[in-house]
């Protein structure tokens, strides 16, 4: 017990501090710091080397990622600016429409219908507003589907471009594009240069403008992304609409509807929209002018795609691939062919081939007559010439004052540009000159019932010795009248009537007439041995069906610019001045109208008509001609190759002669006929007296006209041996 009252009592603080010590097992923080340390120890021993390459790699990371945001934030910056500046250079959308470098022509027939385009056409500002829907959603599915969802670029169009043209075996950039329709339009605006003819030519900007460099195609990127800050998506599609090239000089999508289907674009089907969107990848080669069923190919695959993506029903697809879209008469007759080139050629040269203005010209073209001179040349080269034949012929039909009512200038009539043998190709006449020289002899005075000696004739040319014609027969018939000298094409007798009423005077007439080209000095002049082209030879006879008054060739009727009422210039030919007199000309008439009723001719004749014309054949037959009239029309027609190879078995009152029978009578076709202006000759010599005697020789029609000639020019020339013959002639 004592020792249990000696024992002290706890202090109060010894309790606290006994009560402190009684909680060290609740107190694991301290117990964890060598694990901690631990842990850190294990990654510096797991570090070593890898851990020091682990610092270099993080290392790098974070100046990679130093360096690139700052790259970018600088490129970025700069892509600002350069969008910027394009976008303050963009004009109004309004301004990009028209963007052609030249003007349009638009010719029109003598009714007033257009038939043909020249230049860069613009049919007016199309919107997408105003636009056919089917056009418009045409347009998009087939250029940029997602045009309504970008920002002016397409990296995944971009992509896909790259994919396939990788896959195809061409380089990344080469072949498709992916460019949106922004981009295209960027490429159109030439990314704002405009066109400068002091600069460059045509040609030259539009390759500048189509450059596919990797640097061209950045900054066309740059451009359409201004173009989206500053335009709508509709301004875009519409400056799109209007400047996008369709083929056939058509510039933007109303042109385009006009000269393919002849309504506007905002009246297209279905079919007609899917026609013009497939011009788009290739205008030339898809334009239906050029090849119709390729180009319905090209339509199905955008109906296609039209109903894919939504744009068309099923019915409506079906509807628009089973009948394709057709195109109109004014385009099926193409571009106008060579009476276009020819009318574009004969005018103002700042209106017509190189006008930056919109031109309407009206001209003398009638269609019908057009037809059936083209219809009458397939028909007789199909069923006369045989099969593979290079031989080429040419047609001009005009009226008597020289209004040009047609033009074939070449077999293959559907065309633009391409030779025209009926005024470019100058070939020598043959016999068809010969009505020149009795034109001559008419006018002094002489009948159609006068004679001249058929005989073999000699005449010596200074410089060249001796030169006999022949007939084609190599026959002479003696004294014949200048009427049947005429009507059988014979040599001598022209060449003899040529040297008496004299060379100097042919060529006069022949040139008041028309024939503007250089005309043969010599004697063979009779023989047509000069150059000419057959629009002037068809004139010339034009001259003498309208009474002997000259005739200048003319297609253009009226010139004036677009939205104008007052022409600008007025008829460009027309009758001129009288080359002989009224009645020479008539008694001339009757005279060509013997070759065609029992002469060379005869196959020329149709139906109860009165025609008169003239066969034409020069030596070794390298030119065949056929030029004659009715009442109403003159028409003329060539024949032979373009490299002047001889013709084999042709004449001018072959085949040539053929193909203006079925071109008259196709042309004359419902009309009631009509009598030619022709008279017949007067007896025993009147006409010679009443017009004061200028006739020195015989007063009557028995009377050899010539005989003085052979007296007192020619002497005992006339008996000489005949040389062989320069000339030919035809029958």
């Amino acid at each position: 017990m004592s020792d249990s009252s000696k024992r002290k009592r706890p202090l109060v603080a010894d309790r606290r501090y006994a009560t402190t010590k009684a909680k060290p097992a609740k107190r694991a923080k301290p117990k964890a710091k060598p694990r901690r340390k631990t842990v850190r120890r294990t990654r510096q021993q797991r570090g070593g080397i890898i851990g020091f390459f682990q610092r270099i790699v993080r290392w790098c990371l974070r100046l990679v990622w130093r360096i690139t945001w700052r790259l970018g934030a600088v490129a970025a910056l700069a892509l600002a600016l350069m969008v910027g500046y394009y976008y303050t250079t963009l004009p109004p959308a309004e301004e990009l429409l028209d963007g052609r470098a030249r003007g349009s022509v638009t010719l029109l027939d003598d009714q007033g219908a257009v038939f043909a385009w020249r230049g860069d056409q613009f049919g007016g500002v199309v919107t997408a507003e105003t636009v056919s829907p089917h056009l418009k959603n045409a347009i998009v599915a087939t250029e940029d589907r997602r045009f309504y969802r970008h920002f002016g670029i397409s990296p995944r169009g971009i992509a896909s471009a790259v994919r396939i043209n990788l896959s195809e075996g061409r380089g990344p950039l080469s072949g498709h594009g992916g460019s949106t329709i922004t981009q295209q339009v960027a490429k159109l605006l030439c990314l704002g240069v405009p066109f400068d003819p002091a600069v460059q030519t045509e040609e030259e900007y539009e390759r500048d403008c189509r450059r596919g460099t990797i640097q061209r195609k950045a900054r066309e990127a740059i451009y359409a992304l201004a173009m989206e800050a500053k335009y709508s998506k509709d301004e875009i599609l519409t400056i799109y609409m209007n400047r996008a090239f369709l083929g056939a000089g058509a510039r933007g999508f109303e042109a385009a509807s006009e000269r393919y289907f002849g309504i506007s674009a905002a009246n297209v089907s279905p079919a007609q929209a899917a026609m013009l969107a497939g011009l788009l990848v290739a205008p030339t080669r898809f334009a239906p002018t050029n090849d119709l069923t390729r180009s319905q190919g090209r339509a199905a695959t955008i109906v296609r795609l039209m109903n894919e993506q939504g744009y068309l029903t099923d019915a409506q697809a079906r509807d628009a691939q089973a009948n394709p879209a057709q195109l109109s008469e004014a385009a099926e007759a193409r571009s106008g062919g060579y009476f276009a080139d020819w009318v574009m050629s004969s005018g103002p040269e700042f209106f017509t081939r190189k006008t930056t203005e919109d031109v309407i010209i009206k001209t003398t073209l009638d269609q019908r007559v057009q037809k059936s001179a083209e219809d009458a040349l397939k028909w007789v080269f199909e069923n006369k010439v045989r099969s593979g034949s290079k031989a080429q012929a040419a047609i001009v039909v005009m009226s008597s004052d020289g209004a040009v009512r047609a033009m074939v200038g070449g077999r293959n009539t559907k065309v633009s540009g391409a030779f025209n043998r009926a005024v470019q190709a100058k070939r020598q006449t043959g016999s068809a000159f010969k009505p020149f020289v009795y034109a001559a002899a008419l006018d002094l005075g002489y009948s159609p019932n006068d004679t001249v000696t058929d005989a073999p004739l000699t005449i010596d040319i200074p410089g060249s010795g001796p030169w006999s014609p022949r007939n084609y027969t190599n026959k002479y018939y003696g004294e014949v009248t200048l009427t049947t000298a005429l009507r059988d094409s014979l040599n001598i007798p022209a060449v003899k009537v040529s040297e008496f009423v004299g060379r100097e005077l042919v060529r006069q007439v022949a040139t008041g007439f028309g024939l503007e080209s250089d005309l043969a000095a010599g004697p063979a002049l009779a023989l047509g041995a000069s150059e000419s082209t057959l629009i002037e030879m068809t004139g010339a006879y034009a001259g003498i069906l309208n009474g002997g008054s000259s005739v200048q060739p003319y297609g253009l009727v009226e010139l004036r610019l677009l939205g104008e009422d007052e022409p600008l210039m007025g008829t460009g030919g027309g009758i001129g001045e009288r080359v002989i007199q009224q009645d020479a000309a008539r008694q001339l008439i009757y005279m060509m109208e013997k070759v065609v009723s029992e002469g060379t001719g005869q196959r020329a004749a149709f139906g109860e008509w009165q025609l008169a014309g003239k066969t034409g054949t020069t030596q070794a037959a390298r030119d065949a001609w056929f030029v004659g009239f009715s009442a109403d029309y003159v028409a003329g027609v060539w024949m032979g190759y373009d490299d002047n190879t001889p013709l084999t078995g042709v004449t001018g009152g072959g085949l040539p002669a053929e193909i203006w029978r079925e071109t008259m009578a196709r042309v004359h076709e419902g009309l009631p006929p009509k009598p030619l202006p022709m008279q017949g000759p007067f007896n025993n010599g009147q006409a010679r007296e009443d017009r004061g005697g200028r006739n020195a020789g015989g007063t009557g029609g028995a009377v050899g006209l010539l005989e003085s000639l052979l007296r007192d020019i020619l002497g005992s020339g006339g008996g000489r041996e005949p040389a062989p013959s320069v000339s030919g002639s035809d029958r």
